[in-house]
Parts: structure tokens; sequence; C-alpha cells
């Protein structure tokens, strides 16, 4: 049974190429900062790398760590899970050989894509703010098209897209279990403040 505490502040990471190399220095003060799971999430990289990063990051931290996209990648590499949208394997496949305990998540931002998004243990919504860090998030829904997907599914949902500290707690009084953050943690030149400010912003 997922523990829906691991949800309350995702640190999903950036894919900044000049950044890569101290990535897992910058994913490990975001948890230091109170992020209470990491999703690793690197289009730009290699299945290779990606496994190694993960890793590298899993070796670094005492949070549950998912991959973006990718259940074969989450699982070479020792991951929690994976979280992945509409262009991924579908969430019933990866039932069928993915082991006991083994955390889904997957994206909901529109009613097509209710279905798969029934069979996960936990949905990320969104994007509920406009946000640059994904150029493949869609039309922002707001806090109103959050709350309507939200009470779609039986499972807690996670507020994703253009989240900041204010935004944290505006959308966490509209009943979002927790919040995914890119940019305003991994944007910052100190992950762990950024991360310790919007865990404040919703009472952790």
């Amino acid at each position: 049974m997922l523990d829906p505490k691991i949800l309350r502040l995702v640190a999903i990471t950036d894919d900044a190429e000049d950044q890569r190399p101290t990535l897992v220095d910058r994913v490990a003060a975001a948890v230091r900062g109170g992020a209470t799971s990491v999703q690793v999430r690197l289009k730009s990289a290699s299945s290779r790398e990606v496994v190694e990063i993960t890793r590298a990051i899993i070796s670094k931290v005492d949070v549950p760590v998912i991959v973006n996209d990718r259940a074969d990648i989450a699982l070479a590499a020792g991951a929690a899970g994976v979280h992945v949208g509409e262009a991924d394997l579908p969430v019933a496949a990866i039932r069928r050989f993915a082991p006991d305990g083994f955390i889904i998540g997957a994206s909901l931002g529109s009613d097509a894509e209710l279905a798969n998004a029934k069979d996960a243990d936990y949905v990320g919504v969104g994007p509920v703010f406009a946000s640059d860090s994904k150029s493949d998030a869609g039309s922002a829904i707001g806090v109103e098209g959050f709350t309507k997907l939200a009470a779609l599914v039986s499972h807690p949902a996670v507020a994703v897209g253009g989240i900041d500290a204010e935004r944290a707690l505006q959308i966490t009084v509209h009943g979002a279990v927790g919040v995914a953050v890119i940019n305003a943690i991994f944007s910052s030149d100190d992950p762990e403040s950024a991360t310790r400010a919007i865990a404040a912003a919703i009472g952790m």
C-alpha cells in the first residue's frame, strides 16, 4: 500500500545539460530541504546515463526514487517505481512484470488520460499552472481543473506544473496530497533552501 506521505513534496530533476554533473548533489540538497521523494526526469539522457544517475541518487538519499517514463530503466536501476504519461507503457502492462510494491504513478491532465490513470498508485495532475520546464506538458488547467480531475480518481493526487512556495500552499488547500516541483527547486542556486521554503509553505 502506497504511503501518501512520500508524495508530499516530490522533487523532479531538471534536464539542463550544463548542470548534470552536479545533479546528484543538488538532489541530495533537495532531500535535506524536505523533499519526500525524487523523480528522475532526464529526457535528453541515454538509457545508460539515466540508470547510472538514478543509482547514484539512490545511494545518496533516504527517500523513494522514481524514474520518469521508463519502467525498464527504473527496474534496472533499483528504483522504487516509475511515473508514466499517455505515450508510455500503460500502467496495466507494467503491473504484469513489476514486482510487488513497485510504485506506478501516472500523469493526468485531461479526461483522455483517465483510463490509464485509474490503474495507477497515484496521479500527477496538471499542469496546474503554466510551466517552462516541460515543453510537452500542455495548457495549464488551473486549480479548478485540478480539483475536477483529482475527484475522478480514488488514489492520491499530486499537483504538478509551475509550483512554487506560494502556489504549493494554494493547491494543497484544494485537496492535493502533495506537490511535484522542478524549476522552483532546481533552478535555484540553493536547492536545499528552495525546497525548505516550499516544505514550510505546506506545513511540513
